[in-house]
């Protein structure tokens, strides 16, 4: 591995050539650093070379995190399964939850956002595979999910998140952005999360707005006990 300013300039410049060739504006395809397991000190570095994103996947040390690095102007994703009895601190401490998949898990984020803070964003989780062991509603009850969240005063529905199975079909990502077209006009959506290390080519291509990457800038992860 590289320093992690080489590592993000290289995934920008993988970002910007599958972009253009799909036809796409580069800059219509953010880059989310997950920094999961990693120690503050390589997002200190990561932010020193101008990443302001990073996602999460485990709330207790993310919030170790968050107070590592307080004063940091960081935007910082929830991307791995919520918990009902650690929603609170979510509401309280993160910028973006990408992995709603219940009407319980949306309100109770609601009503716990503090009053004074901007509404809480959120992505809901597609299971576009069906598989029994993935988080996620299936594709046929995103709309209703959506509808509900919607009507939520504390919380800004942005899109859809999904993580298609390894070794996943070209045709799996498009019916994944064909639901995310379908879905985006009627709720105003403008983030589909969508793709990693190994298959952001194959999400651009199928209209990702926002790739969450970790390998690539931060190397193998390691292995952490925590519950989400």
């Amino acid at each position: 591995m590289g320093s992690i300013h080489d590592n993000l300039q290289a995934v920008k410049g993988r970002i910007a050539g599958a972009a253009r060739a799909a036809g796409r504006d580069p800059g219509a395809v953010s880059l989310l650093a997950v920094s999961k397991t990693h120690a503050p000190a390589l997002i200190e570095e990561a932010f020193a070379a101008g990443q302001r994103a990073f996602g999460e996947n485990y709330v207790q040390e993310a919030l170790d995190k968050m107070d590592a690095l307080a004063g940091r102007p960081i935007e910082w994703h929830l991307v791995g399964p919520l918990q009902s009895n650690k929603t609170r601190l979510v509401a309280e401490r993160f910028h973006w939850v990408h992995t709603v998949d219940r009407e319980k898990i949306a309100r109770r984020l609601s009503e716990q956002r503090p009053q004074g803070m901007a509404p809480l964003n959120v992505l809901v989780q597609v299971n576009a595979s069906g598989e029994a062991t993935k988080s996620g509603v299936a594709p046929a009850e995103v709309a209703a999910l959506a509808s509900a969240i919607r009507a939520m005063a504390n919380l800004r529905l942005r899109g859809l998140m999904a993580i298609p199975e390894p070794g996943a079909p070209a045709s799996r990502y498009a019916e994944i952005g064909a639901l995310f077209g379908r879905l985006r006009d009627e709720f105003r959506l403008d983030t589909l999360s969508l793709g990693m290390t190994d298959d952001m080519e194959a999400a651009i291509a199928a209209g990702s707005t926002m790739v969450r990457i970790g390998t690539a800038i931060f190397g193998v992860r390691h292995k952490v006990k925590d519950a989400a």
